[in-house]
């Protein structure tokens, strides 16, 4: 706060200067997968260049594994933030360990283990992933970013056995150079690359676009071709799909899919879902403080009003749609959202309602404060 005299005699101005709200980072994502801390305690640490990695970390003996790679592919797609946690072997266990390691870290929104990978049985595969997948759902905050098997006739299985609104699965793998021998290039899982795909989508463009459709940089060649054909029984117009990648003449080697694994419509695709999610995350760490104050209707009009003017500002930035703004979201938070029941439990509901830009209907939220926090159900 700055104080200046003015030139009428007794009256001062006052400037004050608004604190800014903290910045909400989407496209953040957090790797697990075998490696060891080269100095220090095992913890989840951040990077912000590919070549950290191989400074912070060593392979493990047994198995050099993908995660430096899918790492330094992040970053090589424009991603800019990530952080990483070491576990010490590819067992449901470690990746458990791994995943409990990773809850305090606040700013990611993504999760890549690509070392699950090396995993040869589809029956374990589809547990540790679906592991990955009840993380994120517990969560409410993180979307997983998943890895197609190697293998094109075991993809649809694999697809079938996993389920989460929180999740996609990416196929076929990407073949990268090998430095130690140049002329066998190395077949690795996509998920690293796609997380950059989402990184850069979301700087560019926001977090309600979607990641499709743009070329990746520094790959050579897919582990295997896809035809329409097979992309169409992989990815079919309703339900759960595997996101393929293409080679696609003159054009490169491009995402083509943006679905999710969820079975529900309103959150089939990647877009849509993540800007529930990048709600949720907005929601929690900027309304924290509202949760002990006196629950009236001075409470119920102050989140009324601030969920409103974030909902006008996806409205203006696209994200939501609608010739006006009523078109586009409503907010609710009145003594009809919360009767005298929900006061006695201590909870204070606020409905939202999105119209996004895919599927182009309202989909329903209901915020819920109470005394542990903050939450964001399906309305």
């Amino acid at each position: 706060m700055s104080t200046n005299e003015s030139r009428i005699p007794g009256v001062s101005l006052t400037h004050i200067v608004p604190t800014p709200e903290p910045e909400l980072l989407t496209g953040v994502p957090v790797f697990l997968g075998l490696a060891k801390v080269k100095a220090g305690e095992n913890r989840p640490l951040k990077l912000t260049l590919g070549t950290e990695f191989d400074q912070y970390f060593s392979s493990l003996p047994q198995s050099k594994g993908y995660l430096g790679d899918a790492v330094k592919g992040f970053f090589e797609q424009g991603g800019n933030l990530c952080y990483v946690v070491a576990i010490a072997d590819n067992t449901l266990e470690a990746l458990e360990q791994g995943l409990e390691a990773s809850e305090i870290l606040e700013n990611i929104d993504l999760v890549c283990v690509p070392d699950i990978m090396l995993i040869k049985q589809l029956e374990e595969v589809v547990q540790m992933q679906q592991t990955v997948l009840e993380h994120c759902n517990r969560m409410g905050d993180r979307f997983a970013i998943l890895d197609g098997l190697n293998d094109i006739q075991k993809l649809d299985e694999q697809k079938q056995k996993l389920t989460s609104n929180n999740g996609a699965l990416y196929a076929p793998w990407l073949k990268i150079e090998n430095l130690t021998n140049p002329s066998n290039p190395k077949s690795i899982p996509p998920c690293g690359y796609i997380a950059g795909i989402y990184a850069t989508t979301d700087s560019t463009f926001g977090v309600h676009s979607a990641p499709a459709n743009i070329e990746l940089e520094g790959v050579l060649d897919l582990s295997f071709s896809l035809t329409p054909t097979e992309q169409a029984q992989l990815n079919p117009q309703i339900g759960a799909g595997v996101n393929c990648i293409r080679s696609i003449r003159g054009r490169g080697i491009r995402v083509w899919g943006v679905r999710t694994l969820s079975s529900l419509p309103e959150w089939q695709y990647v877009n849509v879902r993540r800007l529930f999610l990048t709600f949720g995350r907005w929601a929690n760490q900027n309304l924290a403080d509202t949760v002990f104050e006196p629950n009236d209707f001075r409470l119920w009009m102050r989140l009324e009003r601030e969920l409103s003017v974030y909902c006008e500002s996806l409205w203006q930035q696209g994200a939501i749609q609608g010739a006006i703004a009523q078109e586009a979201f409503y907010v609710k938070c009145d003594a009809e959202t919360n009767p005298p029941e929900n006061l006695e439990m201590g909870k204070v509901i606020a409905e939202v309602g999105l119209a996004p830009t895919i599927p182009g209907e309202f989909i329903q939220l209901l915020l819920i404060q109470s005394s542990s926090g903050i939450t964001i159900t399906n309305g």
